[in-house]
């Protein structure tokens, strides 16, 4: 039985209901996330940002991205987080955090939704329980970065290091892995869309036994 976190009480009314059912309530819940997110981006003058394909990923050669902020703590506001996904409130103001390095760092619970994370170092981070919902992280570093109970919905990590990141237990839906290095990540109990894991049985670096946690099929 997958084991459901106590961030995760709210995604699943009851550990006894369908599996199918709670499938359909996270999918719900993600949306969700996604909505408030689209508000964010078009609030803060991000509407370039094109969404190209039917999981709301975004398309790495079709996106302009904002000039990089130049606010000197911009970086600081990571600890914080944002409040997409909160209800009744949306931020202002892009979580610009391209460039910036988190290794080691406990961003646990942060809320990232809509973050540009785009060549960010976030080696050994602490992301447990962190709402990811559509940030874009092409070409970020991650590994060894855990995961567990996160939700990562509609994320580009194309490009990105994933090698050894712990995706124990998390929501991964709409998420994009192209050309990304998953060598080593585990995905035990995860709640794993089922294009994501198309994609990802596609990635030559995923190894055997995380192939057998996602479900691939054949070698």
């Amino acid at each position: 039985m997958t084991k459901v976190s106590p961030h995760h009480r709210n995604l699943f009314q009851s550990h006894n209901v369908p599996r199918q059912t709670r499938h359909h309530r996270v999918s719900q819940k993600v949306m969700a996330f996604g909505n408030d997110a689209k508000k964010f981006l078009a609030a803060a003058g991000a509407a370039s940002l094109v969404l190209l394909n039917g999981q709301g990923a975004y398309a790495e050669s079709n996106v302009r991205l904002p000039p990089l902020d130049t606010d000197p703590d911009r970086c600081l506001r990571a600890e914080t987080g944002n409040t997409i996904g909160q209800a009744n409130a949306v931020s202002d103001k892009i979580l610009d955090l391209r460039f910036c390095d988190f290794s080691g760092k406990n961003l646990s619970t942060k809320t990232l939704s809509g973050a540009l994370l785009s060549d960010a170092i976030l080696k050994g981070t602490n992301l447990q329980e962190a709402v990811m919902s559509k940030a874009y992280a092409v070409g970020a570093n991650f590994s060894g970065a855990d995961m567990t109970n996160a939700i990562v919905d509609r994320v580009v990590f194309d490009k990105a290091d994933l090698s050894g990141v712990q995706f124990v237990n998390a929501v991964i839906t709409g998420a994009t892995f192209d050309g990304a290095n998953l060598a080593g990540a585990n995905f035990e109990d995860a709640l794993i869309g089922s294009e994501d894991a198309k994609r990802l049985c596609k990635n030559p670096t995923v190894d055997a036994e995380a192939r057998g946690q996602i479900g691939c099929r054949g070698k």
